[in-house]
C-alpha cells in the first residue's frame, strides 16, 4: 500500500488538480472581447491566430462554460463572459500596476515611457512636453513610435505602449477601456498655395483662369473608407467641378504637394506647423468642419502614476500654450450653415 493510502487520505486525492486560469489567458480574453475579430485580437497581441484560439478554448474549458457566442463574422460575450470581463480588467490593471511599480527597482530608477502617436502631434506638441517631463524625471527615457490611429489602438490593447496620442474621432467607440485626456483642439483648414487668394471671394468664377484651375485640383488624404467619403462629399458640395489630381496617406505629403503648386487640400492645422511656426508658401482658410480633438489615450492606472501623470499634464500644458498659425476667415463661397465631420 502506498504512503498516501497509509495516511488514510481518500483515493480521490490522486485526481489531477483543475487547471488554473493564467494571466496570459486573461489578456487573450480581454483582447478578443474588445476586438471585432480573432484576427484583430491576434494582431494586437502579436500572436498567431491558432495559438490565440487554443488558449481561449483552454480558458473556456477551465471555467467550464462558453465565454463567447461564435457567429459567422463576429464574437459576442455570453453571460459568463460579461461577468468575467470587468474582473479580468481589474486583475490585469493590478498586474500592470505591480509591474510598473517594480520597474523602478530594476537597474536603478530608470523607466522607459512607451508612446505612439500621429505625426503632427509628435512633431508639434510632444517636444515641449517631453522636455518638461525629462526636467522633472531626468532618469527616464522614451520609446516613441509614429503610427496610424488604428495601429496606436492595437499597441495600447497589446500593452506595447503606455500612451497613445491621436484624434479622438478617429477611434470612436473602439477606445473603450481607456481614458481620453484632452490635449488640443485642432481645426481643419483648406490649404492652398500662397499665390491663390480666396479672401472675400463670393463667386470663385471671379478668379483668373489659372487660379480657377488651381482651386479645382484637389489633393485628398485617404484615411479609411468613411473618412474618404466625407472628404469626397465636401469637395462635391463645395467645389463640384473639382478633379482629384493626387491621393495621399499623409497630411504632410498632401501639404507638400500644395506648396509645390499641385493643387489644394483639406488638412488639420497641426499638420501645417513646422517647429513653432507655420509652413511658408501656403494660405490657410477656415472651413465649416468639426474640429479634430487631439487626446492622450491611456489606461486608467497611468493617470495618477508617475512619470506618466506628469507627462500627461505636460502634454496638456503644451497644448494650451501652443499658438496655432493664423487661419484666414472662411471664403464667402465656402461658408454654409451645415458642418462636415472628418
Amino acid at each position: 500500500m502506498t504512503a498516501l493510502l497509509q495516511t488514510g487520505r481518500p483515493r480521490t486525492a490522486l485526481r489531477a488538480r483543475r487547471p488554473e486560469i493564467t494571466l496570459h489567458q486573461l489578456r487573450i480574453f480581454w483582447a478578443v472581447a474588445h476586438s471585432e475579430t480573432l484576427t484583430r485580437a491576434a494582431k494586437q497581441l502579436g500572436l498567431a491566430q491558432p495559438s490565440l484560439s487554443q488558449q481561449l478554448s483552454k480558458l473556456e474549458t477551465t471555467v467550464g462554460t462558453r465565454l463567447f457566442r461564435r457567429h459567422s463574422n463576429e464574437m459576442t460575450l455570453t453571460e459568463a463572459g460579461t461577468y468575467l470581463l470587468p474582473r479580468a480588467e481589474q486583475i490585469l490593471r493590478n498586474m500592470q500596476d505591480l509591474e510598473d511599480g517594480l520597474g523602478q527597482f530594476s537597474g536603478g530608477h530608470r523607466v522607459t515611457v512607451r508612446l505612439a502617436g500621429i505625426n503632427s502631434v509628435l512633431r508639434v506638441v510632444l517636444p515641449a512636453a517631453l522636455a518638461s517631463t525629462q526636467a522633472k524625471f531626468p532618469d527616464i527615457d522614451f520609446d516613441i513610435q509614429e503610427s496610424a490611429p488604428a495601429d496606436i489602438l492595437e499597441m495600447l490593447y497589446g500593452r506595447r505602449v503606455n500612451v497613445g496620442l491621436l484624434a479622438a474621432n478617429s477611434v470612436a467607440e473602439a477606445s473603450v477601456g481607456f481614458q481620453q485626456i484632452p490635449i488640443i483642439e485642432d481645426p481643419y483648414v483648406l490649404v492652398v498655395p500662397e499665390t491663390l487668394s480666396l479672401d472675400d471671394i463670393t463667386d470663385p468664377r471671379q478668379l483668373a483662369p489659372p487660379d480657377w484651375a488651381m482651386l479645382n485640383r484637389s489633393i485628398q488624404f485617404i484615411f479609411g473608407t468613411q473618412h474618404a467619403k466625407r472628404v469626397a462629399d465636401w469637395y462635391d458640395q463645395m467645389l463640384p467641378e473639382h478633379r482629384v489630381v493626387a491621393q495621399c496617406r499623409s497630411f504632410e505629403v498632401a501639404i507638400g504637394l500644395v506648396r509645390a503648386g499641385s493643387g489644394i487640400c483639406l488638412a488639420p492645422t497641426l499638420s501645417t506647423v513646422s517647429g513653432s511656426a507655420s509652413l511658408d508658401g501656403v494660405r490657410l482658410y477656415r472651413i465649416n468642419a468639426d474640429t479634430r480633438r487631439i487626446v492622450a489615450l491611456v489606461a486608467s492606472q497611468y493617470r495618477g502614476q508617475e512619470p506618466y501623470a506628469s507627462l500627461i499634464d505636460a502634454l496638456q500644458a503644451a497644448g494650451e500654450a501652443l499658438a496655432l498659425p493664423g487661419i484666414r476667415p472662411t471664403p464667402p463661397f465656402l461658408d454654409c450653415a451645415s458642418r462636415s465631420e472628418f
